[in-house]
């Protein structure tokens, strides 16, 4: 099915990656965000080896090496500092055949919309995709503009807020929310914060801080708090608040504290989507977020993304039935990994954050004494199922 034309609506991780994936096919790709700049939501991702694969296997492997961190291990302490679990992940990426990639969502972000632009790809902000309507040739969305855009097919990647999930599902779905809140932002290495080639995870209190490396020598940290849906908070009080949520915990944290800066910390309620009973309808289909927006508890809301961008172009490539076809190839494969991803993440994001508070008593003891090969070995095995063995 080459020479088509797809309409893409979002330009996040899953959109562009989509997008790339579909121009190398031979697609007529169009691109359309409702936003007029691009802002990332969020300061960090960490791109395990599922997702890097992805880009390699999209021609960005050298790109993703530059703009990554350096992980080579990852260390667990309580919250008075007192080391709970040092892992290296030399056996995971020798067991996946890849490293994963710490990166700014900013470079990410630029990385594959520079990639979508040289490919010949179109990307128009300001327009938001409010419907769309399907005959038996092809599907055009409306824009509240009142203006509207033809395609053979429309990818669906507008975010966990997404307005045409509810075209697939026949229903709304809110999303749910998680049971936390997340600080994160950027901020210089240091090594008085933790050594340059580990992800530092302090916990405790049902709580979690973490520094995790990122490239330009920076590094990605985030503060979990669980807290009850609707707290507001105003930016000029975020040190104040995370020194009192974080009152008593290890010197490096305090430091991390001291040195982020608020102006530039996101402030997020985290929300998952999900599972829900399709991804399809007809020749429209729902990528990232929009479909299973997860709790970022496992690291694999972006890959899962990035996955389904090279899923979708691989059918359409490889089966030619018909548009309609090749999308419904796509959801069977994508809903069963993608339904273990968004549980799999809502169970560990409990498990963290004190549903139960016994449950994460119980997992504060298996941090201390879990063997490391057993914790790669379930990053790999995570890894391990998507389409990139």
């Amino acid at each position: 099915m080459y020479g088509l034309k797809a309409i893409v609506i979002g330009a996040g991780i899953g959109g562009l990656t989509a997008g790339i994936a579909l121009r190398r096919a031979g697609y007529e790709v169009e691109v359309y965000d409702r936003v007029r700049e691009l802002r990332p939501t969020g300061a960090g991702i960490s791109l395990w080896s599922n997702g890097v694969k992805v880009l390699n296997r999209l021609g960005l492997g050298e790109q993703m090496a530059a703009i990554g961190g350096k992980m080579d291990r990852m260390e667990y302490r309580h919250l008075s500092g007192k080391l709970l679990n040092e892992i290296s992940l030399q056996p995971l990426i020798e067991d996946v055949g890849q490293r994963p990639y710490p990166v700014a969502r900013r470079d990410l972000q630029n990385l594959l919309l520079e990639a979508f632009e040289l490919s010949g790809g179109k990307l128009t902000l300001g327009k938001k995709c409010i419907e769309c309507l399907e005959n038996d040739r092809d599907i055009t969305a409306k824009f509240e503009d009142g203006s509207s855009a033809t395609g053979d097919l429309l990818v669906a990647a507008d975010g966990v807020h997404s307005i045409l999930r509810e075209y697939i599902l026949g229903e709304k779905i809110e999303p749910k929310y998680g049971g936390y809140v997340n600080w994160n932002g950027l901020v210089p290495i240091s090594e008085d914060l933790a050594p340059s080639d580990m992800w530092a995870i302090y916990v405790g209190e049902h709580k979690r801080a973490s520094l995790m490396p990122v490239g330009g020598d920076r590094f990605y940290f985030f503060f979990d708090v669980p807290l009850p849906k609707g707290t507001t908070s105003d930016r000029a009080n975020y040190r104040d608040e995370l020194k009192e949520y974080f009152q008593g915990w290890a010197e490096p944290v305090q430091l991390l504290i001291d040195r982020l800066d608020p102006d530039a910390v996101a402030r997020v309620e985290i929300h998952d989507v999900g599972p829900i009973t399709r991804m399809v309808r007809g020749r429209v289909a729902l990528v990232g977020d929009s479909a299973h927006a997860t709790c970022p508890d496992l690291g694999q809301g972006g890959c899962q993304a990035m996955e389904d961008g090279l899923v979708l172009a691989n059918y359409l490539i490889s089966t030619n039935l018909s548009v309609p076809d090749a999308l419904m190839r796509y959801e069977k494969e994508r809903k069963v990994r993608t339904t273990e991803i968004v549980n799999k993440a809502r169970n560990r994001a409990e498990t963290i954050h004190g549903k139960d508070p016994e449950v994460s008593q119980k997992w504060y003891e298996q941090l201390e004494h879990e063997s490391p090969l057993d914790v790669t070995k379930a990053i790999a095995k995570i890894i391990s199922g998507g389409p990139l063995h």
